[in-house]
């Protein structure tokens, strides 16, 4: 199991309905990603961060390992926009006004990740998927997920036993041996990635399978004081927004 998915297995907020967390944690996305980014997504991402590490029970050693990813990717993306290329100044230089714009993307992108981290660390897949059949997703296109879901934890779990074999036989004492290791890593999780979808294939006929997949879904029913506190956090970082605009330069 991957550490965000039991993180979200053992949330504080685990037996509340997906709605409630989609409203929260969806919302703060949608905050970042509209308002202005200074103060908007500024504010977006200090609320995220309490939410994350107080009412939510977050530890902030997990969080910052399933953070500094998508966090990499906004750092990545920001960079270009400090130069320019071509121009009477030379062929590459600084861009004007790069470095305000530059940190209006990276506030604006971080803010947004940690408002979907939010919903990730609070609920399990598991949870959330059985769900989309009543909101109209196809129940064909639902079943696909969940074995999806399900095979890549298998296959992880494959490739963490391949590797931990090829280390005890000294498969990767030499960058030689650390080839072959890999080379033979994907053709092992290649071969069993077919074989176990071919046997729960047999496994699924076996049980009558006719297209759908019932699975136990826990119960939970969508809290409207938390919904309504949640509207009236984003609201009232909406309106916060506008009081306290100025231009980030």
């Amino acid at each position: 199991m991957l550490p965000i998915d039991a993180a979200a297995h053992s949330s504080r907020w685990r037996r509340r309905h997906p709605v409630d967390k989609a409203v929260l944690g969806l919302g703060l996305t949608v905050l970042a990603i509209s308002l202005p980014p200074w103060p908007g997504a500024a504010l977006v991402l200090v609320t995220a961060l309490a939410v994350l590490l107080g009412p939510a029970g977050v530890p902030w050693r997990r969080l910052w390992l399933a953070y500094r990813v998508p966090l990499g990717f906004c750092v990545t993306g920001a960079l270009p926009l400090l130069v320019r290329v071509g121009g009477p100044g030379g062929f590459v230089g600084l861009a004007d006004g790069g470095a305000v714009r530059a940190g209006e993307l990276l506030l604006r992108t971080s803010a947004a990740s940690l408002g979907v981290l939010l919903f990730a660390f609070t609920t399990p897949m598991s949870d959330l998927l059985p769900r989309l059949v009543r909101a109209g997703v196809p129940a064909p296109v639902v079943d696909v997920a969940l074995v999806t879901y399900r095979m890549s934890f298998l296959l992880l779990d494959s490739v963490r036993r391949i590797r931990e074999a090829q280390a005890a036989r000294l498969g990767h004492t030499t960058r030689a041996a650390q080839w072959r290791s890999l080379a033979g890593l994907g053709a092992t999780a290649f071969v069993r990635a077919f074989d176990r979808a071919s046997r729960l294939q047999a496994g699924l006929a076996g049980r009558g399978y006719d297209g759908t997949l019932r699975v136990l879904v826990p119960e939970a029913r969508v809290s409207v004081p938390f919904t309504v506190v949640s509207i009236a956090l984003l609201g009232a970082l909406a309106a916060l927004t506008f009081v306290l605009e100025r231009p980030l330069s």
